[in-house]
This record gives C-alpha cells, structure tokens and sequence, in this order.
C-alpha cells in the first residue's frame, strides 16, 4: 500500500481550510465528494463562519485551531487531515495550525506547493501531500469506506 492511499484509507475527518460554498469551485466539490465517501467534512473560511451558516451541513470555522476546540467541546473526533486550498504564499501559518492541532496530514491540493511549510510540517511528523487533489487521488485508487 502507497502512502497515499494509507493516508485516504485511515483518515476519517478533513478540514477544507479556503472551503467556499459556490458548489462550482473546487474547494466545494472536494468536500462534496469527500463528505459522499464517508469522510467528514470540516469547512474552515472566516467569511463562511461569519455569515453563521452552515455548508454541506456542517459548521464552518474561522480557523483551524477554532475547529479543533469546537470538536473537542461537542465531544467529536478530531481533525486528521487539513486539506488546503489556498494559495502557496498563505499555506505556512495553516501548516503552522495544522501543527498545533495534532493533525496528521497536510495535504496541498493542486498547485499549491510551499517547500519549508512541507518541511516543518514534515519534521513535526505530519504526513505531507502537495499538488496533488484529495478527490482525484482518492477516485483512482478506488477507495471505498463504509459510511
């Protein structure tokens, strides 16, 4: 088994930080797909948790350390991977939270690439994953969960 397909296999709960809810962009429809496979869906956009409302029927959170408390309180799992859509520039203080809330993988979609962010996050033992999507990874290698 590829490290890749070990990380979709025990991952059970994604943060989409940069999640928009246009389902026309990207971002949106990762999280469908993702959400339909079995996995939950945490959105993570400070406009979206602004607003109050929820996305896919979840509850959107400014940040990830914002996230990680509001699972925790609910008593809920916590967040394995952090799924980034956002431009290379902005991921390292994501790669930074993704640090601190024990995350197991930073995962960089397509294009997105910041070498030292991978690196730290790498060192402090994440699994780390760059350009690369979350769905089209997980679609050719056939995963199917129980929902």
């Amino acid at each position: 088994m590829d490290d890749i397909t070990h990380i979709l296999e025990t991952t059970r709960t994604v943060a989409i930080v940069g999640m928009s809810d246009n389902p026309e962009r990207a971002s949106h429809e990762v999280a469908h797909y993702l959400q339909a496979g079995g996995y939950r869906i945490i959105p993570v956009n400070p406009g979206l948790a602004q607003k109050g409302e929820k996305v896919l029927g979840e509850t959107p959170y400014a940040d990830l350390e914002a996230a990680a408390k509001g699972l925790k309180e609910a008593g809920e799992a916590p967040i394995d991977m952090v799924d980034v859509f956002r431009k290379s520039e902005d991921v390292p203080p994501v790669a930074d939270q993704a640090i601190a809330i024990g995350a197991k993988t930073l995962w960089l979609q397509l294009s997105i690439h910041h070498p030292e962010a991978e690196q730290k996050a790498a060192a402090a033992g994440l699994n780390v994953v760059s350009n690369k999507c979350t769905k089209i990874e997980h679609a050719r290698r056939g995963i199917v969960r129980d929902v």
